[in-house]
């Protein structure tokens, strides 16, 4: 055996010797608060958990599903949580509120958020809705789209009625407590309403006066954006969207096999009709969107002032 093939295997021996014998490196552990209990809106996190991404990039990613819903974004702005999935209009209120967050990606880049009426029911355009009634379950931002929608057709909020059914949106509507509902979101309610054998139909907020925003994003407290952990975050996420936009069907069979109790008719609905409006680049920002979206929140009475956008979106290299 030559001098250096002797070299090379001892080398080869100790450094198998030290493998069996040292600690095996700890992946870095980060606790991402959902906005609501698992469902394909959050597919990228899952797949990028369930497929190894975020291990890759020596994370040990916790998903945790929120007791209440409203609480994951004001838990990270405490430090009892590292990132929340939160929601662009909701960061705008909260930046205005002075609650110290700042959105480092996006999940889906689109709204989902729309207006529904019965497919076959006497209500065709939006203009129909002059002295009807429309449900919804949160005041407030669901206000402001309305009336902007109803605006444009000439109809102004208070010739509706408005109808608090809480989270009942899809049975008030086709049940004929309503003639429409605002707050449904396009994935979800709609297959719902086609599973129960009342079809309905969308309006889309951003075709209808509504600047376009991005339904689902992450946030972190102010003072952690350095945190190298996030620019990992980021990384494994895009790796996984990639995965789940090139291997749905794969991607799916992971998704299930996390969460068996979401293998319905409804979930495989809204996982097909989820999948083109997740961002492929979800660290990446359209500051100009932001921006006008705060502008409209203003006049829309939403928030009073407009906080300096560097102060509550950033974009981590």
């Amino acid at each position: 055996m030559s001098r250096l093939k002797s070299m090379i295997t001892a080398a080869t021996i100790g450094a198998v010797a030290m493998g069996m014998t040292s600690p095996a490196f700890a992946a870095d552990k980060l606790t991402i608060l959902l906005d609501w209990f698992v469902n394909p809106d959050h597919a990228p996190l899952i797949v990028a958990k369930e497929k190894g991404f975020f291990a890759k990039h020596d994370l040990d990613v916790e998903l945790i599903e929120p007791a209440d819903p409203s609480a994951p974004p004001r838990l990270v702005a405490a430090g009892q949580g590292d990132v929340a999935v939160n929601y662009q209009p909701q960061l705008h209120v909260q930046a205005a509120e002075g609650l110290p967050l700042t959105r480092i990606g996006t999940l889906v880049a689109t709204p989902l958020n729309s207006l529904i009426v019965l497919k076959d029911g006497p209500i065709k355009e939006i203009a129909d809705l002059k002295g009807k009634k429309i449900g919804y379950s949160l005041a407030g931002f669901e206000d402001a789209l309305l009336g902007t929608m109803l605006g444009k057709y000439g109809v102004s909020i208070d010739d509706v009625e408005l109808v608090n059914v809480n989270f009942s949106l899809s049975p008030s509507l086709y049940s004929g407590q309503v003639d429409a509902i605002i707050g449904g979101y396009r994935n979800f309610e709609l297959n719902q309403m086609e599973i129960e054998g009342k079809p309905g139909k969308a309006f889309y907020v951003e075709e209808e006066g509504v600047p376009p925003y991005d339904e689902l994003i992450l946030t972190v407290r102010n003072d952690k954006t350095d945190d190298p952990r996030f620019a990992r975050m980021l990384a494994a996420l895009e790796e996984g969207v990639q995965y789940l936009v090139n291997h749905p069907d794969d991607s799916w069979q992971a998704f299930i096999a996390a969460y068996p109790n979401l293998d319905d008719e409804l979930n495989i609905k809204a996982w097909a009709d989820t999948l083109p409006r997740f961002a492929l680049r979800p660290a990446a920002i359209d500051r100009t969107r932001y921006a006008r979206f705060a502008d409209y929140l203003k006049d829309q009475g939403i928030i009073e002032t407009v906080p300096p956008l560097d102060s509550y979106v950033t974009v981590i290299e």
